[in-house]
């Protein structure tokens, strides 16, 4: 059973949500995406981005891919709901570009 956390679907989504991707702006990257033409939609495409960032800075913030903390940060990682975090970034960005799209 697993529980909500202010709303995410655990602590450590609602963690990475708030300390990596607060005031994270979408646009650079749903800006390049093709809604029309991909294999994916928008918000598996933006969670593989976050995933990939978050997966880079704990590689670049901890000193050893052989040591405890690394191996603690990835476990921590592996919990994070990605798509989730990533699925209310693709709706801000649509509502906030709805005129384009109705285009």
């Amino acid at each position: 059973m697993s529980e909500r956390y202010n709303g995410w679907t655990n602590y450590e989504t609602w963690r990475i949500n708030l300390e990596m991707f607060d005031g994270f702006d979408a646009a650079d990257y749903l800006d390049r995406f093709d809604f029309d033409r991909t294999s994916c939609t928008a918000t598996e495409y933006m969670s593989d981005v976050l995933e990939d960032i978050a997966m880079e800075l704990i590689c670049n913030e901890v000193p050893s891919e052989s040591g405890f903390a690394y191996h603690l940060a990835v476990s921590f990682l592996s919990k994070v709901d990605f798509e989730e975090i990533a699925d209310h970034m693709v709706t801000d960005y649509l509502a906030e570009n709805l005129q384009e799209f109705k285009a």
